[in-house]
């Protein structure tokens, strides 16, 4: 399984990129997901149709130099400056990596920075212009927090370069030096790379600028996993990338600049051949907003969202092809609230377009303007409905921890268990004193647990006093015989288990509660 820490992505990441620097709404590319034909018989490979976008000029294979020759001015090294926590013990800058211990140094401050808890780290990305005026795009993590940057030119001149906008969401960003007759590359936004391309990475790894890899495009639309990036479906490509590409292109075999490497997939830290690049169309839309000095805003419902299973669909017994995204709670004062959005709805398109999944749903809000009106159709108890929501404004720290939680503090002794047992759970209905033993807010409605076998299903999965089940098969619960009864509807339909919306010291989550098997 892809794990999100193996990803070269940001400060959070191995490679500490806020403070090193060394690198990592929504366009999605027509056909990305479109299905293989169905071809029989021996293949015979194709030198590709006349006049194609992406097919190679004679001789390409033999040698990248002319293309290299052709693009390499306009890739930058950048060097940058930041503050970050001072590390104990003494230590050398190294660019690229930051502070790097000195083995067998004394450990603690010393001398006059003593009192000083941070120190200055250097790190090393890279980037291209994009106008002849100046204008230069990297990553939004080679420069975030940055207090000072250095643009060396491929001519070793060395400029000041000053932050334009960055767009923490597609880890873009753009600078600025001064001058002008800058040799620049353009975007291609209008022909879409396919899977097996040529692709050409130039940029500044490990400090060795002006370094040319090649491979190809080894696979589109990628979903990385985890909520650096939730507006970007990355290209895959092969061609080496290490610390020091990020902000740098990726160009076809024409030149243009088809992606902006931004992140690898790594166990050793170092390129295993896969790399991830931010789509041209992506890049252009947001670093041409940046330039105007925009700010980026995105839609927002205000709905917590996860897919929609096969688990989801065979205990609510629904069609295998049903497609969709599955909402587990509803903020608040949110857009969706205020349109009657419910935690349990599951909503299958978006002013026509079909949802296939949650990244797709928070693409497809965050590409309209606040303001604008979505038509979502939805499934609820079964029943299909259209629900009209007036799109409001991304949040900039949506995503970050909520401040003050403390899971632990949230699951106190219970002295004594009240209710009835189901499933290996013993439930009640919410009263004042369990509000109150369980610190349940006003809203939150349904049936508690209060105890839980520990040798149950329910058990193993890690239920514990203090839950609250707000759904059972896509239908609210305030009593017990809600409850029961919702077990034995799906029992009786042939479901191997129940499909519950849990409210958790984290949120609601939901949770398919297999039957016990009759002996």
């Amino acid at each position: 399984m892809l794990k999100r820490k193996e990803f070269i992505l940001g400060a959070a990441v191995g490679l500490s990129f806020a403070a090193v620097a060394t690198a990592g709404g929504v366009i999605s590319w027509p056909g990305a997901h479109a299905a293989p034909a169905a071809v029989s018989g021996r293949l015979a490979p194709s030198a590709g149709a006349a006049g194609a976008a992406f097919a190679p000029p004679q001789g390409a294979p033999l040698s990248f130099a002319d293309i290299f020759q052709q693009v390499a001015p306009a890739v930058v090294q950048i060097d940058v400056k930041t503050r970050v926590p001072k590390p104990s013990g003494q230590t050398i800058q190294i660019p690229g990596f930051g502070a790097v211990p000195i083995p067998g140094a004394p450990r603690g401050g010393s001398g006059e920075d003593s009192e000083d808890n941070s120190t200055t780290a250097l790190g090393a990305g890279s980037g291209f212009f994009i106008s002849a005026d100046g204008y230069i795009v990297t990553n939004n993590h080679v420069v975030e927090n940055a207090e000072e940057i250095k643009v060396k030119l491929s001519d070793e001149r060395e400029l000041t370069a000053r932050l334009i906008g960055r767009d923490p969401l597609t880890d873009l960003a753009v600078i600025k030096v001064e001058g002008g007759n800058f040799p620049f590359v353009s975007f291609e936004d209008k022909a879409e790379p396919r899977v097996g391309d040529w692709v050409i990475a130039v940029g500044n790894p490990f400090g060795l600028g002006g370094t040319a890899t090649a491979g190809i495009v080894s696979a589109k639309a990628r979903d990385i996993g985890g909520n650096e990036n939730p507006y970007t479906d990355f290209l895959q490509i092969d061609a080496a990338i290490n610390r020091g590409n990020s902000g740098g292109p990726t160009f076809d075999i024409y030149g243009r600049v088809i992606g902006v490497n931004s992140a690898i997939y790594s166990p050793t830290g170092g390129s295993v051949g896969i790399g991830f690049a931010i789509p041209a169309g992506i890049a252009k839309a947001t670093t041409d907003r940046l330039m105007r000095g925009e700010t980026i805003e995105r839609g927002y419902l205000g709905v917590t969202i996860g897919d929609l299973t096969s688990d989801y669909r065979e205990s609510l017994g629904l069609p295998d092809a049903t497609k969709g995204a599955f909402i587990t709670d509803v903020t608040k004062g949110s857009p969706g609230a205020s349109a009657g959005l419910l935690p349990g709805d599951i909503v299958v398109s978006i002013n026509g377009r079909s949802i296939r999944g949650s990244n797709e749903l928070t693409r497809t809000v965050g590409a309209v303007q606040p303001g604008e009106t979505l038509r979502l159709e939805l499934l609820r108890e079964g029943r299909r409905q259209t629900v009209n929501v007036r799109a409001g404004t991304r949040p900039a720290n949506l995503g970050a921890p909520d401040a003050g939680k403390d899971p632990e503090a949230e699951t106190p002794n219970a002295p004594a268990a009240v209710g009835e047992a189901v499933e290996g759970l013993t439930v009640a209905p919410i009263s004042a004193a369990l509000r109150s033993r369980y610190d349940l807010s006003a809203e939150v409605q349904g049936l508690v647990v209060t105890a839980v076998s520990p040798q149950s299903r329910a058990g193993r999965l890690g239920f514990q006093p203090g839950m609250v089940i707000v759904q059972a098969d896509g239908r609210r619960v305030s009593s017990v015989k809600d409850l029961q009864d919702a077990v034995e509807r799906v029992k009786s339909s042939g479901r191997p288990g129940v499909l519950l919306l849990v409210r958790t010291p984290n949120g609601n989550a939901p949770i398919v509660l297999p039957f016990a098997k009759s002996e």
